[in-house]
């Protein structure tokens, strides 16, 4: 069934339900006392910065990225997801309307306060963490790697948290130890690790090279471990086109990696409010994040 791009949607607005908080893209009402509405709107953030702009289909694809992985994953892990269609919490016509192919109705779970990051390729602040010290998050690594190359086994390298406009802080091991308890990190560590293998040797067949990504999880109120928030997307990942990676570069990328590298160019701080994007750049970032979803699930746009 193809995916539907409807106009943009820069904020939602359910009056029906309590709403409990707007992330840098997605908007989270309550449904009762043990379920959340998420609403993935069209926003888009870069440098830790909500831009003015929405990506028209944005939110569509993000839900149904993460809704592939979700079921393609489910053998590894419990996740967040409750089958109930998103339209049947909401009140009218009008709000049916902006919950429609981008939200999803989900166990309310109690999140970990970590970034779990699995990375399979060295780029990004990885990149920079290795030219500096050798390793990456305390992971020492092979000496004379490349910006972009292969790393020899993927390794997991947590963050913090960051509060809106902070950015995230990569943190080792040890500190994700006294965080949560040594088996808790253990078991994140491990399930982060075979979530990202999986993931990327099937998106490899599909021509995409999964560079690193992050995962985040929560427990509900026995203590079981679920995979959260959303899932091997554009926005939580870096997806590469097979036919066009070459170690020593930062490839082209079906991210919003373009948006950043267009930021670069521009005299911004990084601080908020952000630029507004040219329309070339908004259309643009609207056909990488289409086509990273026809590569993937093989669900066309219309």
């Amino acid at each position: 069934m193809p995916l539907v791009v409807t106009p943009p949607l820069f904020e939602s607005t359910i009056k029906s339900l309590p709403l409990l908080g707007r992330g840098k893209v997605r908007d989270i009402y309550a449904v009762g006392d043990d379920k959340l509405l998420i609403v993935t709107t069209d926003r888009l953030s870069a440098f830790d910065v909500v831009l003015p702009d929405p990506i028209p289909g944005k939110g569509a694809v993000l839900t149904a990225v993460a809704n592939f992985w979700f079921g393609k994953l489910a053998h590894v892990i419990p996740n967040q997801l409750t089958g109930i269609d998103p339209e049947a919490v909401v009140a009218d016509a009008q709000e049916k309307a902006q919950v429609r192919g981008r939200s999803l109705v989900v166990k309310r779970l109690k999140p970990l306060p970590i970034e779990a990051v699995a990375r399979g390729y060295l780029i990004g602040s990885g990149w920079k963490d290795y030219q500096a010290t050798g390793s990456v998050c305390g992971i020492a690594l092979p000496a004379g790697l490349s910006m972009a190359q292969q790393l020899p086994e993927p390794i997991f390298t947590p963050a913090t948290k960051a509060e809106m406009g902070d950015h995230d802080e990569n943190i080792d091991h040890a500190t994700v130890e006294r965080m949560l308890g040594a088996e808790l990190a253990k078991t994140v560590r491990d399930t982060t690790l075979r979530l990202y293998r999986e993931a990327a040797a099937f998106a490899r067949v599909r021509g995409i090279i999964i560079a690193d990504t992050k995962f985040e999880f929560g427990r509900d109120d026995e203590g079981r471990l679920h995979l959260i928030d959303e899932v091997l997307t554009p926005d939580s990942s870096r997806f590469w086109p097979a036919d066009r990676y070459k170690v020593g570069i930062s490839p082209p990328s079906f991210d919003k990696q373009f948006v950043r590298d267009y930021l670069e160019t521009l005299d911004w701080n990084k601080k908020a409010p952000g630029p507004k994007l040219p329309q070339d750049i908004i259309d643009k970032t609207t056909a990488n994040y289409l086509e990273a979803l026809t590569r993937l699930t093989g669900i066309a746009a219309t």
